[in-house]
């Protein structure tokens, strides 16, 4: 990595920010009309954000993205799936790539724990619901959520099958389990699929994708390399809900036993 890359991205971020920063300072002294308090601290804070993401952005371009595609080409080699041998002839069988769905649900799993989002999300749902909402317990379904997305997805590019097919159904299963999760989860569940798709999953979820869409023949890049964000934010609404429905049933059980 040259330093003239460095620099670039740096200017790159600068430009990506420069709206944000024009349009904060143009609501606070055009429409508010005061000064901007703790001046100091925001400049500072820009400049932390600005140094931040670039670093970010090179280690996307430098270790994520790469890595990604790495694993993706090694775990669909045959020489890999079939212990050495290489088999060019013949039609690899959708079963046959079972540790590229092992290594999407790991991935999918320890990328979400690890998601900034997720744990100010947890942290702050804790809060407001005075403990009946437990930090971990949000955490671990959400992350759940998009293991079984990003493994579906990836069972999805392997066998060519049409995206739209999943995505309706799983809006119909979410649309269903509305109607019968408890209130007070379902616009966190809602969020929750929001929340993963940010800086940690999306970058490692969308080189598995391509990196899949590039190595299995027979599928393009374009129309099979894309869609598992989309199983990665759908998942973890029906996960959060049937968290939520499952504690519910659990707690309905125990006041019965206590009323018995």
């Amino acid at each position: 990595m040259h330093w003239s890359e460095v620099l670039q991205t740096l200017l790159d971020t600068v430009g990506d920010i420069l709206p944000i920063i024009v349009m904060i300072a143009a609501f606070q002294f055009v429409v508010i009309r005061r000064p901007m308090p703790n001046l100091r601290r925001v400049v500072i804070g820009f400049i932390y954000v600005l140094i931040g993401l670039t670093l970010f952005l090179l280690g996307l371009e430098q270790a994520l993205f790469p890595l990604g595609r790495l694993m993706a080409t090694q775990l669909t080699d045959p020489a890999f799936i079939y212990s050495g041998i290489e088999r060019i002839a013949g039609v690899i069988h959708w079963a046959d790539y079972y540790w590229v769905y092992i290594f999407a649900f790991a991935i999918g799993f320890s990328t979400t724990i690890a998601e900034p989002a997720l744990m100010a999300v947890a942290i702050k749902a804790n809060q407001v619901s005075g403990g009946a909402i437990h930090a971990w317990g949000l955490r671990i379904a959400v992350a759940l959520g998009v293991a079984i997305g990003i493994t579906l997805g990836a069972y999805r590019i392997v066998t060519g099958l049409p995206i739209h097919y999943f995505i309706i159904i799983g809006y119909v299963v979410v649309v269903i389990q509305t109607f019968y999760a408890p209130r007070m989860i379902i616009p966190l569940a809602y969020d929750s699929g929001g929340v993963t798709t940010s800086t940690v999953t999306v970058p490692v979820v969308a080189a598995l994708g391509l990196g899949l869409a590039e190595t299995v023949p027979g599928r393009n890049v374009l129309i099979d390399g894309f869609g598992l964000i989309a199983f990665a934010s759908l998942f973890p609404m029906m996960s959060v809900m049937a968290y939520a429905q499952i504690s519910e049933y659990r707690a309905y059980r125990q006041r019965s036993k206590l009323s018995e």
